[in-house]
């Protein structure tokens, strides 16, 4: 009877230990890079010389809701999603904006965490546009940063950058065309991208949430 309690406790013992195991691994999730438009991650250690090559962000400088002007120094040091938008989009963009109001719940308190939403109809979504969209959908513009500038400066990052439009069977001719993605896209504290997502199920953007998390 001893025997048999003394085997009982290991067991339960040996199933905490896996419990709290699986519990820190589900925390500690490693993120690859990406490099270029086709996505194709790229798997290095923190320690690897080659992280000097990997694509960054390049730089940027748009106006938000708010009428501030929006650049990189003021991500330095932040983990931020990235997406483009249109205030008048009926169809996808307010799932995507459903979904980011999650994250805005999530982490808004957080001030290493952002979200930057770029119009893709800046001569439609001024910053005055911007602010009555960001009211109306609860949308905390110390957190969520809705952005507008010119149209060409905007296509530029969200091509060369982001690698948006990327992925879909287009074929894009010129930079200006019209920009079409669901994608959110991760960047890091050094603007590099560590993960994509489709903005439009909630399923992704819980495991975006669990990325950030993890980076944080």
């Amino acid at each position: 009877m001893k025997n048999n309690i003394l085997i009982f406790l290991i067991f339960l013992c040996s199933c905490k230990k896996t419990f709290n195991s699986n519990n820190i691994y589900s925390n500690d999730i490693e993120l690859p890079y990406y490099n270029e438009p086709t996505f194709t991650p790229i798997w290095l250690d923190q320690s690897n010389k080659k992280l000097d090559q990997i694509h960054r962000i390049k730089s940027f400088n748009f106006q938000n809701q708010e009428g501030k002007w929006i650049n990189q120094n003021d991500l330095f040091g932040k983990i931020y999603i990235a997406n483009f938008f249109f205030t008048s989009c009926g169809t996808v963009c307010p799932k995507m904006a459903s979904n980011l109001l999650k994250v805005q719940k999530e982490f808004s308190s957080n001030e290493k965490v952002k979200i930057l939403s770029h119009t893709v109809m800046p001569w439609i979504d001024d910053q005055e546009k911007l602010n009555e969209y960001g009211k109306m959908n609860s949308i905390n513009s110390n957190f969520w940063y809705l952005l507008t500038g010119p149209k060409h400066d905007i296509y530029k990052i969200a091509r060369e950058s982001y690698f948006a439009d990327e992925g879909f069977g287009k074929s894009v001719t010129y930079l200006d065309d019209f920009i079409h993605t669901e994608n959110f896209i991760l960047v890091d504290q050094n603007g590099r991208i560590r993960a994509i997502y489709n903005g439009t199920l909630p399923l992704e953007t819980s495991r975006m949430i669990e990325d950030i998390k993890s980076l944080l």
